[in-house]
């Protein structure tokens, strides 16, 4: 199996390692994993493409590219310059530090590189890895996605369904904030909502009195509605969420096709 990976928190952070070891697993001996991944952190550029200007790459090892863009220019560098003599048969692209369940899937650079897989018609996985009281403390917080991340993406390539209409499926895999051990199993969850939390700005000053914002968010460990992504994560299960790239809100189409009748 020929695979490429990315990820949104750069390319010497640790859950791209944990996605590494993940991927040489999947692929066997006999296939090749490809690193395709920022240089710098990415963290919430959503499925951001650097269209307005030139994406520099770099080579740092066999396999191994590092390029000065987003994880959906990582993957379009991927397919169409690095692998451009053929084509991988999976987009793996993570592992996050954080979550990236409910509204922060909107925003996620992960998100966005699996999605960037999914419009070329590859299957695409995102994986994130919860924060929380109960792994931060760990010698590695990544080991509930480094002991489980194998078994659910085999799953997913054995029983998930993929590419069945123009935007096809890819997923998203958030794996719970608490030990390897402790994990309680898998559940397929739609994406949830956090009610009254939001990114928002907090204003400083500069010693020279210039101001600037910093972006932060809101509390993480706020449930969503039940059986949804957040909400089964901190109740100890691995998440699993079918996405698409189609952002229309099929649910109001017909109501809104007779009112304008």
């Amino acid at each position: 199996m020929r695979i490429l990976i990315t990820n949104d928190d750069g390319i010497n952070a640790p859950g791209l390692a944990v996605l590494q070891e993940i991927a040489t697993e999947l692929a066997g001996p006999g296939g090749e994993v490809w690193t395709v991944a920022p240089a710098f952190e990415q963290s919430g550029v959503a499925h951001c493409i650097s269209y307005t200007h030139p994406t520099m790459i770099a080579q740092l090892d066999e396999r191994r590219f590092a390029a000065e863009g987003s994880p959906a220019d990582c993957v379009l560098a991927g397919l169409h310059d690095v692998l451009a003599g053929g084509k991988p048969d999976l987009v793996l692209s993570g592992v996050n530090r954080g979550n990236n369940a409910a509204e922060n899937a909107l925003y996620s650079g992960t998100i966005g590189g699996a999605m960037e897989g999914a419009l070329h018609g590859m299957k695409s996985v995102a994986l994130s890895q919860y924060y929380g009281p109960d792994n931060l403390g760990l010698d590695d917080p990544f080991e509930a996605a480094r002991a489980h991340g194998v078994q659910v993406i085999r799953a997913l390539l054995e029983k998930g369904i993929w590419h069945d209409a123009d935007y096809g499926v890819f997923y998203s895999v958030n794996f719970p904030p608490i030990s390897a051990g402790a994990v309680k199993g898998t559940r397929i969850a739609p994406q949830g909502y956090r009610h009254d939390t939001n990114f928002s700005v907090d204003p400083h000053y500069s010693p020279s009195g210039r101001k600037f914002l910093w972006v932060k968010g809101g509390p993480q460990h706020t449930p969503t509605a039940p059986g949804t992504d957040a909400a089964v994560n901190l109740d100890g299960f691995i998440s699993v969420t079918p996405m698409r790239a189609d952002l229309t809100a099929h649910d109001v189409l017909d109501t809104l096709k007779d009112r304008f009748q």
